[in-house]
């Protein structure tokens, strides 16, 4: 049984195609990068796979389980979790209230109860749990900093801090580390590295930034024109001479 399957999924907008029969395998514990140039349909095959679009044809699975055409809640529920680039954060909460709070959004609880419970004992565990978290991702400094006074690299950290805490199996990371300088970064792939490595979560992510996929990512997924173009280890697509020629002219260079 496949971990994640993707299986000749497909996306038109009217008479355009997004996403052209793209098929694609992750195993679990894997980092899995998808990169391609602008307007290749990665934010669409994102969108895809996590639920926020429903497919024209084709299918995704997770686990043995179809989840295609699932919304983005019950696709959490079963384990496989997104970010999204914009981190929907509570800015009025500190970090240890995010983290806390987000351990309850993918259950059947409701948003005020998540937020105003009352179950003392859950409560504690829940504080308990953020707290170990926090500390994993080594974020104690920023405890009881209103979440609102974070920096946007900190805030993207925060992002990350809470969709770990709904106990993801599959963590699927929209652009990672958009707009972050080369510090933010490196701090950014470290806390990816430490997720996959000692909790033992299974990563997809669609990036802009080269390096980064590069430095992170086992194996890459390339895209261009809606189509899989290419896939293979970060050293097969360094040298491969149709992902080169989709990136001339680009911002990126893939090396």
């Amino acid at each position: 049984m496949s971990f994640f399957l993707v299986e000749n999924l497909t996306k038109k907008f009217g008479g355009l195609i997004a996403n052209n029969n793209i098929s694609m395998e992750v195993e679990k514990g894997e980092i899995r990068g998808v990169i391609g140039p602008n307007g290749a349909g990665k934010t669409t095959f994102f969108n895809l796979v996590s639920g926020f679009y429903r497919p024209t044809s084709g299918k995704v699975s997770f686990k043995g389980n179809t989840i295609s055409g699932l919304s983005t809640n019950k696709i959490a529920r079963l384990g496989a979790v997104r970010t999204f680039q914009r981190a929907a954060l509570f800015t009025d909460f500190t970090v240890l209230e995010n983290v806390s709070i987000a351990q309850h959004m993918n259950t059947n609880s409701s948003l005020l109860n998540a937020i105003f419970g009352h179950d003392n004992h859950r409560e504690a565990e829940s504080l308990e749990r953020a707290e170990e978290i926090i500390e994993f991702l080594g974020m104690q400094q920023e405890r009881d900093t209103m979440a609102d006074n974070l920096s946007h690299g900190l805030q993207r950290q925060l992002g990350v801090a809470m969709a770990l805490a709904t106990e993801p199996e599959l963590l699927m990371l929209d652009e990672p580390v958009a707009g972050m300088n080369s510090g933010e970064k490196a701090v950014m792939v470290g806390m990816i590295q430490k997720i996959r490595d000692k909790w033992g979560v299974t990563v997809l992510l669609v990036e802009h930034d080269m390096r980064t996929v590069m430095n992170l990512c086992e194996k890459i997924t390339v895209l261009d024109f809606g189509q899989k173009l290419a896939e293979g280890s970060p050293e097969e697509i360094r040298s491969n001479p149709k992902v080169i020629e989709a990136y001339l002219g680009a911002d990126d260079s893939v090396t």
